[in-house]
């Protein structure tokens, strides 16, 4: 009997975005059962919550009903995590070379931590490339349309937290 093929597409999510959207659809497609880790990482200052991060990421994963999704958050070592979900991939997002670089060390440490657990790269779509959750960010504080880059849901609550922020000031 074949092993369950489980994967991992790990990140902040803060806020998840039509182009993380994008890998997951096709991460999928390489595993039986893919988890979408969200790290808790509050060195980066995140705009949501953790709890809120999975909602959204959840709520963007209900358009497929045929595939085996689970949302979890994590606060551990990426390898450590990953052998909690008994993942046999890490699948991981390129948008750049310059993400290229950072990922390759990455995978040079995670190799050593545990080296039966592969990374994979997915080129992110030629219309999600220039896609990130800062710039989505910084583009809702300016006041700008963030209706391209993120679901209508996503949007919604990025306007209102921002919104929030702002009348805090």
């Amino acid at each position: 009997m074949p092993t369950e093929r489980i994967g991992l597409y790990p990140g902040t999510f803060d806020p998840i975005t039509l182009g993380h959207y994008d890998i997951i659809k096709r991460a999928a497609k390489l595993v039986d059962t893919l988890v979408i880790g969200v790290a808790m990482n509050p060195g980066k200052n995140p705009l949501f919550s953790v709890e809120e991060r999975c909602a959204m990421a959840l709520k963007m994963t209900e358009e497929f009903p045929d595939t085996n999704f689970e949302v979890r958050p994590f606060q551990n070592l990426l390898m450590h995590f990953a052998e909690e979900c008994n993942a046999s991939v890490i699948i991981r997002g390129l948008r750049a070379v310059s993400d290229f670089e950072y990922e390759f060390q990455m995978v040079g440490m995670n190799r050593r931590l545990n080296a039966d657990i592969e990374t994979v790269f997915l080129m992110a779509s030629d219309q999600h490339q220039f896609i990130a959750s800062s710039l989505v960010k910084e583009i809702a504080f300016l006041g700008g349309d963030i209706t391209p880059f993120v679901s209508k849901t996503t949007a919604t609550k990025i306007v209102e937290r921002v919104a929030k922020i702002k009348a805090a000031k």
